[in-house]
């Protein structure tokens, strides 16, 4: 079955060093698929990848409808700038990104010397996918030196922003790309939530560190620690969903950072956050607290299949691009099913939302 994952040549200076593995945005496994489907023949994965996209766009079709109206009518005035405006604005998006689009996409009509609307929203697509393209990144196993061994992936998130099942599907992908992997329930306040991770560990045939009632950084510890001596390639770390206005359990998330680097040093190397594409600008709240006090390296962007106006992603590109510094979404999710979660792509995005 197709992966997100290949092999990165390691270092010629270091002996024998375990090679690192990328996610890059490519084809899909087939939808529909089970779990423990054989391998598909790889002439239908770009067919796949154009079904996930079809489901994308019909998540996000509230808010396309609400943008491509603007582009009904037959002149290019200060009107449909305006209604342009509106729409952006209601989808989430943010009056920095919001601006920047506009003035954007101005000086592509000009340059492109437009005057059909609908040319005008071709150029609209194209100003968002520049705007996102920040945030397209491979998400990469190995450390950028190919030394990182194991990785340590350190996932956080609000409750019921999909954080513990975006790590089972993430963990199935890794392990299909032969990675062995090790999670660790760092989630110990939730009897639940360690149940559903050790669904995940038998159904992807993983190993998992849990302890009922144990300190968190405690287990982190132990599941770094046994990861370095059992050769794992990847360690994923399940933390408790909080939010970031709960100071005390924030704190909390900073011992179990600063635990995982007493087990490793330079770890965790990955520290992403969970966020619901439902919640808008809520979302990018989110981002910047956590980024404040974890130091995020990457984002999962998850249930984009119901009401998610999805233009918040435009204004966290705009947020990151001011300070100089961009946290990358990895993934994004349109359901429940393995392969609703894939690679971020930022012209498929905007596509999808302009339909």
């Amino acid at each position: 079955m197709f992966s997100f994952f290949k092999k990165k040549a390691p270092p010629p200076a270091v002996p024998s060093p375990e090679p690192a593995v990328a996610l890059s945005p490519a084809p899909a496994p087939v939808l529909e698929a089970p779990l423990a489907a054989p391998p598909t023949p790889a002439a239908a994965a770009p067919q796949a990848r154009a079904g996930w996209l079809g489901r994308l766009a019909q998540g996000l079709k509230k808010t396309g409808a609400g943008i491509t109206q603007v582009f009904t009518g037959t002149r290019i005035d200060d009107a449909l700038y305006e209604d342009l405006e509106s729409a952006l604005l209601l989808a989430d998006t943010g009056l920095p990104a919001t601006t920047w689009l506009l003035n954007d996409l101005k000086r592509r009509v000009k340059e492109a010397k437009a005057t059909d609307p609908a040319a005008v929203k071709a150029l609209l697509a194209d100003a968002i996918a520049a705007l996102l393209q920040p945030l397209q990144r491979p998400l990469v196993i190995g450390g950028a030196d190919g030394q990182a061994n194991p990785t340590v992936i350190m996932v956080t998130g609000v409750n019921g922003a999909g954080k513990t099942t975006s790590i089972g599907k993430l963990t199935r992908y890794l392990a299909e790309a032969d990675q062995k992997v090790l999670l660790a329930a760092a989630d110990t306040f939730r009897a639940a939530a360690r149940e559903q991770l050790a669904v995940w560990a038998g159904r992807n045939r993983v190993e998992i560190v849990s302890q009922e009632g144990g300190d968190p950084a405690a287990v982190s510890f132990d599941a770094v620690s046994a990861g370095r001596a059992r050769g794992c390639d990847v360690v994923i770390a399940d933390t408790a969903g909080r939010l970031p206005t709960q100071v005390h359990l924030m704190e909390e998330l900073k011992k179990i950072q600063r635990t995982i680097a007493k087990a490793m040093p330079g770890a965790p190397h990955e520290v992403l956050l969970v966020v619901d594409g439902n919640t808008g600008q809520n979302a990018l709240a989110q981002v910047k607290s956590f980024d404040a006090a974890l130091g995020l390296t990457g984002l999962i962007v998850t249930k984009l299949d119901g009401t998610a106006k999805g233009g918040v992603l435009a204004a966290i590109a705009r947020w990151g691009s001011e300070r100089g510094r961009v946290v990358p979404v990895y993934f994004i999710g349109i359901g429940e099913k393995l392969e609703d979660l894939q690679t971020f792509d930022a012209r498929e995005f905007a596509q999808a939302l302009l339909n």
